[in-house]
């Protein structure tokens, strides 16, 4: 089978063989480039490794599924809530740790297999693991229709952040860099004049520059919840013990029902399809691999979320 491993740096076109095993296997219809998988490559973590966390694709009995990609022991406190990203023996992930679904077909564990709704785009449902990215983010960080709220960052996730907002009827303004950014941010119902004085600000590039706009612009006893991951250590300021404010982090998502992220993330893609065409900038085969993974790291171009088709 065809798929894209990582190789001094840069992404290459490989053959290899199909997985055997007794887990699920899934044929990839879809998987999609996230900002993660830039660092990684960048810091050198994802030599060897066939990349793809974002990835949706069928059964071999036809199910349309989307794949949590975070595999857990399955047996501590924090796994038995579905908390694996916190798992107490060391959560490893597809498209980090083992075969990621930037791929023709992965096999991948039965509990993390996670049934789409019917009719649901399956060359879109790739947006279903950032999403839920975002619903966690704002969960975490107690996010209410009453509250003042503000998105630093508009890549990526900071766009689904707003893409869950609007779905939820939120209002919501939002920081966007780039004029692309900007015009997807407002088509999302965001307003990109920003202010001060939020209850919330999310911050979704997670960087000293960000957490330091955040502390600027969030009320004191207010919240900043972090959607962005710290790549190298941050600077916080005396205004974040000033203000009293509280900053909360956030992981993954829930992997169990009750509350599984997944499928408020796949309802809300269902019902908002529109949420596809806003996300999804570029798509490209698996033998564009390089101008794919090229253009994600152009964001001045426009790019915000890169796909791969790869089955119907």
């Amino acid at each position: 089978m065809k798929a894209i491993r990582i190789s001094d740096g840069k992404p290459e076109l490989i053959d290899m063989p199909k997985p055997e095993n007794d887990d699920v296997l899934v044929r990839v219809a879809a998987s999609s480039i996230c900002g993660s998988d830039l660092h990684l490559i960048n810091l050198g973590w994802a030599e060897g490794t066939v990349m793809g966390h974002e990835f949706a694709g069928y059964t071999t009995d036809g199910k349309a599924v989307a794949v949590e990609p975070v595999v857990a022991c399955n047996q501590c406190d924090y796994c038995d809530e579905g908390r694996y990203p916190l798992c107490l023996n060391g959560a490893t992930y597809l498209g980090i740790n083992h075969q990621g679904g930037m791929a023709e077909y992965v096999s991948v564990p039965a509990h993390l297999v996670y049934e789409l709704p019917s009719g649901l785009d399956i060359n879109s449902a790739c947006l279903v693991e950032p999403l839920a990215v975002a619903v966690h983010g704002l969960n975490q960080a107690r996010v209410t229709p009453s509250d003042r709220l503000l998105i630093l960052g508009a890549g990526a996730i900071g766009l689904a952040t707003a893409a869950v907002l609007q779905a939820r009827g939120m209002a919501f303004d939002i920081k966007a860099r780039h004029p692309g950014q900007q015009t997807v941010a407002a088509g999302l119902g965001g307003n990109i004049d920003i202010a001060d004085g939020y209850d919330v600000v999310i911050d979704a590039v997670g960087s000293s520059q960000s957490v330091a706009e955040a502390i600027a612009h969030v009320r004191p006893r207010g919240r900043i919840g972090m959607v962005g991951s710290f790549w190298q250590p941050v600077e916080v300021d005396i205004g974040f013990c000033a203000k009293e404010i509280e900053m909360i982090a956030a992981a993954g998502y829930k992997c169990k029902s009750p509350g599984r992220t997944f499928e408020e993330a796949a309802t809300l893609l269902h019902a908002n399809p529109h949420i596809a065409d806003a996300l999804i900038s570029h798509r490209f085969p698996l033998d564009g691999a390089e101008e794919a993974f090229d253009t994600a790291a152009d964001r001045a171009s426009g790019a915000i979320k890169v796909c791969f088709d790869i089955a119907s």
